[in-house]
């Protein structure tokens, strides 16, 4: 009898899963639709099969923005969701690490030595993004005051605070009338820069990395216990969290290096995931990455159409992140970290 309930049980999680996977997706191919006309361009009445000029906006414009957004934000949710659940920490995301602080720092670098060259620039923030990661983890490990949790947010800090200050530098040095424009606006975050060339060597690094992340999504839930239990469960967990870490932190600063800074995505995505499709990760996982991807598309949409000018995607992300996370505390708890 109980073997049945359970069966029972499973079941119904299942279809509930795929129902929100479902709509979930609907609500990303109908906003992309929405994505693809919307604009100062074109004006009532157009016929888009006689309209060149919209077709050449559409295929060279505002396609690789909405292919971009759609990744990047699959990208940032999934490594959101891979960190908290790795460190047991629902407040940890890559910038509490220091890694888009140092992400930031490299691009900077390579922006005033250099100019914007998108492949220099991926290179440098992934680099520098690893860098901020492993020193995090090196330091939180040489700490001696409190315990893990305590100790990987100071070092975090620490970390972030370093960067922070070597950007700043970068900023005194840079060339006010072209350099630190471009990075005061790559900091800012915005997929302005979104392009078909970018979209080649940004796209297959996140499909990898996501693909790998949704093999192993079962893992997570091993992994996300302590490290003497997954260890009895036959797990190497510290040697796996690391291999999981650094793709995590590669798939990040690839979708960085064009973006720039999206700030809250990876924070508040996995905990709207974990409401609707529970703790588990093999669907909440798969969650964070469709949340992700329909957050960052509708705030992209409102960044280019809301104003006559372009509103930077990071205010944008980080505004309406802060709604929602505050009606997520405000709300009912549930079985979930928030």
């Amino acid at each position: 009898m109980e073997i049945k309930q359970a069966l029972v049980s499973y079941r119904r999680k299942q279809l509930s899963f795929r129902r929100s996977l479902a709509l979930t997706i609907v609500t990303i191919i109908m906003l992309t639709l929405v994505s693809m006309f919307v604009g100062r361009y074109p004006t009532p009445g157009f016929s888009f099969g006689n309209d060149e000029l919209l077709q050449s906006i559409i295929i060279e414009i505002r396609l690789p923005r909405i292919i971009m957004a759609i990744m990047g934000g699959a990208m940032l949710g999934a490594a959101g969701f891979t960190f908290q659940l790795l460190f047991a920490n629902p407040l940890v995301e890559p910038g509490f690490l220091g890694i888009s602080q140092g992400a930031s720092f490299g691009a900077a670098l390579v922006i005033v030595s250099l100019g914007y060259v998108p492949l220099l620039v991926q290179a440098s923030a992934t680099v520098f993004g690893l860098s901020a990661l492993i020193i995090s983890y090196r330091l939180a490990r040489i700490f001696k005051f409190g315990g893990w949790i305590l100790r990987l947010i100071l070092s975090g800090i620490a970390v972030g605070a370093f960067f922070s200050s070597g950007l700043s530098i970068i900023k005194l040095a840079a060339e006010p009338s072209s350099s630190l424009q471009d990075i005061t606006f790559w900091m800012m975050g915005g997929l302005y820069n979104s392009t078909w060339s970018n979209i080649y060597y940004v796209i297959p690094i996140v499909l990898v990395v996501l693909l790998i992340l949704i093999a192993v999504r079962w893992r997570l839930n091993v992994l996300s216990l302590d490290d003497r239990i997954a260890h009895s469960l036959g797990t190497s967990a510290s040697k796996e969290k690391l291999v999981l870490l650094f793709l995590a932190t590669v798939g990040t600063t690839t979708v960085v290096s064009v973006s720039g800074i999206v700030g809250w995505i990876g924070l508040i995505v996995p905990h709207i995931a974990r409401k609707f499709f529970g703790t588990d990760a093999r669907y909440s996982l798969l969650g964070s990455m469709c949340i992700g991807s329909l957050f960052m598309l509708l705030c992209d949409t409102i960044a280019r159409t809301l104003l006559s000018g372009e509103i930077p995607l990071g205010v944008l992300t980080s505004l309406l992140g802060t709604i929602v996370f505050i009606i997520l505390l405000s709300g009912k708890r549930t079985g979930a970290w928030l």
